[in-house]
């Protein structure tokens, strides 16, 4: 075949043959939804014993308040918004989030950031433990009831831990290490790990 008749020599030749096809179901093609986010429809609701809060874009007063300890908050995929919980709730989870706050009062298990970017949380309560895993930046505001709360941090960076000051006016800022040295004890012959000093 010669060069001109050769689509992959002839660029024209590739416009001139190519055919859409005419298969395509423009029913399954999806519809852009207002909130910008993932194509998908906002959803606020309670299902069962758990909060769904999902999709959410630029919301700055989404309030959680009729509660109970039986009910956990989960909210996904929301974007740029501020989420307030009332009362005693069994756990929170923050997943697939960017620049999102949430404070809340009584947590009884676990508040866990995962996959998310700059997220913050504020406790006015109690909370025991706060999870942050495949997060980067992500701010923890702590009461003085929950002072002795556990961090747990894994595949996270740019962590940090606020904790109300001894006077009740500030909060002093910690940040949790994201760098750790590991060294074999030579008598018990198991791993030792601290953080480095650079953290």
């Amino acid at each position: 075949m010669p060069d001109d008749q050769k689509t992959h020599k002839n660029p024209a030749l590739r416009v001139a043959n190519y055919k859409p096809s005419s298969s395509v179901d423009k029913s399954s093609v999806p519809v852009p939804h207002k909130n910008g986010n993932d194509l998908k429809p906002a959803v606020f609701e309670l299902e069962d014993k758990k909060w769904k809060i999902e999709y959410q874009v630029k919301q700055e007063n989404l309030i959680v308040d009729q509660t109970d300890m039986k009910q956990s908050v989960y909210v996904y995929k929301c974007r740029e918004c501020t989420i307030i919980v009332k009362g005693k709730v069994n756990s929170i989870l923050i997943d697939s989030c960017n620049r999102v706050g949430i404070l809340f009062d009584d947590v009884l298990s676990t508040v866990e950031f995962i996959n998310s970017t700059n997220v913050q949380m504020q406790a006015t309560g109690k909370v025991p433990t706060v999870a942050i895993e495949k997060t980067d930046g992500c701010q923890v505001y702590l009461s003085k009831s929950s002072i002795d709360a556990e961090i747990v941090s894994s595949k996270s960076s740019s962590m940090n831990v606020l904790v109300v000051n001894e006077a009740g006016d500030d909060f002093d800022e910690f940040p949790v290490p994201e760098q750790f040295k590991t060294r074999i004890d030579s008598k018990t012959r198991k791993l030792v790990t601290t953080a480095t000093e650079s953290c």
